[in-house]
């Protein structure tokens, strides 16, 4: 792995962790990753991390239209998140725009991962 896609790869990550949208788990293995010396060996984990970490559009339009959104987010958040995610979809988009979502896709893209 050369050092433009380390590079590339690091400021995407440390994008992800700055997402207040990222899961626990996925902020683990991102900052695991930083922290590895290897990251070549550390990057097969870390992509598979992202795999399960990003949303798809139909996964993030559950989610807003759901109980536990207008818990989170406020009744009125959740439904405009709804809208969003059905504007989303209506365009073609197949994942998720969030903080977290977007450069975990690019880190995807970027190793061929998507």
């Amino acid at each position: 792995m050369d050092k433009k896609v380390i590079d590339f790869i690091t400021v995407k990550t440390q994008d992800l962790l700055a997402a207040p949208s990222a899961n626990p788990t996925l902020k683990k293995a991102a900052q695991a990753w930083l922290d590895a010396a290897d990251k070549e060996a550390a990057t097969p984990a870390y992509v598979e991390a992202l795999k399960q970490g990003v949303s798809t559009i139909d996964e993030l339009l559950g989610f807003a239209g759901s109980d536990t959104a207008a818990k989170i987010l406020g009744t009125e958040a959740a439904a405009q998140l709804l809208a969003h995610a059905k504007d989303l979809k209506a365009n073609g988009a197949k994942f998720c725009d969030c903080p977290a979502c977007t450069p975990s896709l690019a880190i995807l893209r970027e190793v061929g991962a998507l």
